[in-house]
């Protein structure tokens, strides 16, 4: 069943969403796009959720895009990756926009838009297992996912080039070390930790996370003249709201601060 193919999971304020085709490597084939798309606007629109994980189940967190699909579809290659890419798209732009954190948890390898769907997160943590590979030169195709956006400003142009040119893999140690992901983790502690993690976001100021998220978002697009206009804009309006009233009064009162 379709519903399968993207779990959704509650754990209090968290929502875990897991890529669940373990036998196919969790890649993506357009029921797989489309469930994704509808589990995260569930995520997105329960406003119990304040943070987001995204993980995959079995060996993998995600191969990228069914290749086996592609050439058998009844419309041709171009039109379906032109529609299984704008599906997968709208997910990544939802997730990258949401007014909540999100963190990754690379259990596996992650190729094509699985690593594009990695590197999303907020806090990427990776078990030592996980590699990295951008694989659509492998295929002929070229990158999706926001890969093109997304990895330069994690990495750099140069190193972003290298990656997805030559299809070098990345392990996860390496990975950690360029920036590519926050840390590593051991492998029978990466959904405890995640977990944690996701739960320590989930207490804190949602609206003022939200607001620094877009402000990194961003940042590498704007001077620094515009940058300044928008931090004075976003800190003034964080300012006028309930999560500053009950954070200045925490710290005046010496306790810890309750924002959810």
């Amino acid at each position: 069943m379709n519903d399968d193919l993207v779990v959704l999971e509650r754990h209090d304020a968290v929502a875990i969403l897991t890529l669940n085709r373990p036998t196919a490597g969790n890649t993506l084939d357009m029921p797989t796009a489309l469930r994704l798309e509808q589990q995260v606007d569930a995520a997105i629109a329960d406003t119990a959720v304040r943070c987001v994980v995204l993980t995959g189940a079995g060996k993998l967190f995600c191969g990228g895009g069914d290749v086996s699909a592609f050439g058998t579809a009844s419309e041709g290659p171009s039109a379906f990756l032109f529609a299984l890419a704008g599906a997968v798209h709208r997910s990544v732009l939802k997730l990258a926009q949401m007014g909540k954190p999100l963190v990754t948890l690379v259990n596996g390898p992650a190729a094509g838009a699985g690593l594009s769907l990695a590197i999303l997160g907020d806090v990427v943590l990776a078990a030592p297992g996980a590699h990295f590979t951008a694989a659509y030169g492998m295929v002929g195709l070229t990158p999706d996912g926001g890969m093109s956006w997304t990895l330069p400003r994690v990495v750099g142009l140069r190193r972003a080039q290298e990656i997805i040119l030559t299809n070098r893999r990345i392990g996860a140690e390496e990975a950690a070390a360029i920036g590519l992901v926050t840390r590593t983790v051991a492998a029978e502690d990466l959904h405890a930790e995640g977990l944690a993690v996701a739960q320590r976001l989930a207490q804190g100021p949602l609206a003022a996370i939200a607001g620094a998220r877009a402000l990194l978002a961003e940042s590498l697009q704007n001077d620094l003249a515009t940058q300044l206009d928008l931090e004075v804009v976003r800190i003034a309006q964080a300012g006028a709201g309930a999560e500053a009233a009950e954070g200045i009064a925490a710290f005046a009162q010496r306790r810890a601060p309750r924002f959810a």
